[in-house]
């Protein structure tokens, strides 16, 4: 096994271009688990860690412009506000010194169904900014995760950022484990009000072979939300919708039985996490709606 490190971005392009088999390595929270297991024997090891602008991250008026190394840590200290969804996620992450090290775009390359950062970016909506000597280009989350453990980028692609609209209304992340620290999700359930556009997202982890949005319930929320007035309104949202929104939530899912948990017990955990992220969320959205009402 062979080991590159450039010192630059320009220089770890040419050498993934150059050797397109290359593995990256920044945190290598789960490269060197596999390697450690003998589950992957690389011809070649890309090491990322001394290109600094990759644990950079830049906050715009719309967006934010989180580097493939963000460290989970920084996203907790830093971009709270901005992105509480990611934020919440990254609390669930293994161990401190794991989310030290570990950042989004490694949870990205790996593409695991059980990557706690997937459901988040699902229902944030992010885009990935891939770039290769050839040039550079945005894929939309929806369209990143091709199948199990694989994703879009092309063979001489690397991940350089990730672009998330800051949250313009509540964001909830829920995860199920076979313990309260250091473990791979169960499943797991994002869900962020997007007021602005009147729209609710969601994203599923753990739970199908790929991470993947609920989106006919999210197709029946929205309908729901827009019939009854509840964005104008701010009324508590109805067992029945409720119930309903958990129930299709529940039916996107395509588990499996492992050694965590059975896919009858995925659904229904699912279905579980849906209702109550969807309430926890939509008091915040009455609470912020009847804070505004008041200064008026």
């Amino acid at each position: 096994m062979d080991f590159l490190r450039p010192a630059s971005w320009e220089e770890a392009l040419a050498a993934k271009a150059e050797h397109p088999t290359a593995v990256p390595i920044a945190g290598g929270t789960d490269v060197m688990v596999e390697i450690n297991f003998d589950h992957r024997r690389p011809e070649y090891l890309l090491d990322l860690n001394r290109i600094g602008e990759l644990t950079e991250w830049e906050v715009g008026g719309e967006n934010v412009r989180l580097g493939a190394s963000v460290p989970y840590t920084a996203i907790m200290e830093n971009l709270r506000a901005e992105l509480p969804g990611l934020a919440l996620a990254s609390h669930t992450v293994a161990s401190p010194q794991i989310r030290n090290r570990g950042g989004v775009g490694g949870n990205l390359g790996t593409a695991s169904p059980a990557g706690d950062a997937h459901p988040a970016l699902l229902a944030a909506g992010a885009e990935v900014e891939a770039e290769s000597v050839r040039g550079s280009r945005m894929i939309p989350i929806d369209e990143f995760y091709t199948g199990v453990k694989r994703n879009a980028l092309a063979a001489d692609e690397l991940i350089r950022a990730v672009h998330i609209k800051k949250a313009d209304g509540p964001q909830q992340y829920s995860k199920v484990g076979t313990r309260n620290a250091m473990v791979i999700a169960v499943c797991a359930f994002g869900l962020a009000l997007h007021p602005e556009t009147r729209t609710v997202r969601t994203g599923i982890g753990s739970a199908a072979p790929t991470p993947v949005r609920a989106q006919v319930a999210e197709d029946f929320l929205n309908a729901a939300l827009e019939e009854g007035g509840f964005w104008e309104s701010g009324n508590i949202i109805t067992p029945s919708i409720a119930k309903q929104f958990a129930e299709l939530a529940s039916g996107a899912c395509n588990p499996i039985d492992d050694v965590r948990g059975t896919a009858k017990y995925r659904r229904h955990a699912v279905g579980i996490m849906a209702r109550r992220t969807l309430g926890w969320t939509w008091e915040q959205y009455r609470g912020t709606a009847r804070t505004l009402e008041g200064a008026a």
